[in-house]
């Protein structure tokens, strides 16, 4: 069975998925840019992994937004992005918050007619491999 580790930036909580992602969106709905601070929110999906909180559960909450099915769940101390099982046997992984590698690539941008407008050509931006001056 494959397994997967993660933690959040300040390492309270700690956390192992037994079991395999089915899928693998970057979503690109006003909700994740909200929520992400991002052009995109990176997120694993699987109906039938399992997630093992091993550190920090009591640090863990959830935000579900009203009237809709979007829902965060983070570290309290440090904000980071973290697992969330949802009701429906939905558990949703940022990929950001994993410390092993995933051999999953994305399996699609959904919700790209909600692209952030810098979210263009991003190919042609120098790239550098650390913060510059």
């Amino acid at each position: 069975m494959t397994e997967h580790f993660g933690s959040c930036l300040c390492g309270t909580v700690s956390f192992k998925v037994k079991g395999e992602f089915d899928s693998f969106y970057l979503c690109h709905c006003q909700h994740c840019q909200k929520d992400t601070g991002a052009a995109y929110a990176a997120n694993l999906f699987s109906r039938t992994a399992k997630l093992v909180w091993h550190s920090g559960a009591h640090a863990v909450t959830s935000f579900t937004l009203p009237g809709t099915r979007h829902n965060k769940s983070f570290c309290q101390l440090c904000g980071s992005a973290l697992p969330s099982s949802h009701t429906s046997g939905l558990l949703v992984v940022p990929a950001g918050c994993l410390d092993t590698e995933i051999s999953l690539s994305p399996t699609a941008h959904i919700f790209s007619n909600s692209n952030a407008a810098w979210d263009k050509e991003l190919e042609k931006v120098p790239m550098f491999e650390g913060l510059s001056d």
